[in-house]
């Protein structure tokens, strides 16, 4: 599958993300707080949402070669007639209609552009391709976020469950990330340890299987089946949670292997 291909399937599944987060967006609802984002509320997490879809497309649009401040990018937080409604029955439903608007604008300028157009990224991979993939991923793990919120039942297709570990250890073992977050530096201390993260729910000709290396400086990871110091196994939809600490390991629907120990500190240290 050539990378315009799966571009263009990012571009489609940012608003198929988004209608799905939607309908999480009940009235009564909205004052849920999220586990997962202490402080917040299921309203907070949809305006973070929505306005980080306003950011990229503005960076997309003008092809910005440098971190844009949420401050100028207009609507930003949520358009003031959005707030002029908070307190009306009608809330939920604009919120939702607004959050739409968000995907869909993010979604065209990304299709305006060009998987290959040049753009500040996260890591320096600096081109579009990135926030398509960007965009999409954090809102599937915003999903669970707003499921938790709720009660409701969070869903995600293996494959694009296991393209957000892939995204996630991405980021994580980037030379950006030992920048940003001083508490990725602290895992040498665990130097030579490994963890295997293993999927339960793929077939074995579409394995998903991840092997991390922790090194003197971050770590390293791949697609591969290795004995490791701590072995994870799971639906690879739950490997995602657990990753991305939105689950617990002790849950049943995860079991752990070897030193647990391990496990929890990384755990402690890696994600942003």
């Amino acid at each position: 599958m050539t990378d315009a291909t799966v571009f263009e399937r990012y571009c489609t599944e940012i608003v198929e993300q988004n209608r799905l987060f939607r309908e999480t967006l009940k009235p009564g609802q909205l004052d849920a707080p999220v586990p997962a984002c202490p402080g917040w509320t299921l309203r907070d997490l949809t305006i973070h949402l929505g306005s980080d879809h306003l950011r990229a497309a503005q960076l997309v649009r003008t092809r910005a070669d440098t971190f844009v401040r949420p401050d100028t990018v207009p609507g930003y937080g949520g358009p003031a007639e959005l707030a002029e409604a908070a307190a009306t029955d009608t809330y939920a439903e604009l919120l939702g209609e607004w959050l739409s608007a968000c995907a869909r604008q993010v979604s065209d300028e990304l299709r305006l552009a060009g998987e290959d157009s040049p753009v500040w990224t996260l890591t320096g991979e600096d081109r579009a391709f990135f926030w398509a993939r960007r965009r999409t991923l954090e809102t599937l793990v915003h999903r669970a976020d707003a499921a938790q919120a709720t009660g409701g039942k969070f869903e995600a297709s293996p494959e694009l469950a296991a393209d957000g570990m892939d995204e996630f250890l991405e980021l994580t073992s980037s030379g950006a990330a030992l920048r940003w977050w001083p508490a990725m530096r602290t895992l040498a201390e665990r130097d030579g340890d490994s963890l295997h993260l293993h999927a339960t729910d793929t077939s074995q000709s579409d394995a998903a299987e991840w092997l991390i290396r922790i090194g003197k400086e971050g770590f390293g990871w791949t697609r591969a089946h290795e004995k490791a110091t701590t072995a994870v196994r799971g639906p690879v939809a739950d490997l995602l949670l657990v990753l991305t600490r939105r689950l617990p390991p002790t849950d049943e629907r995860v079991e752990v292997l070897g030193d647990r120990e391990l496990l929890d500190f990384w755990l402690e240290r890696v994600g942003f």
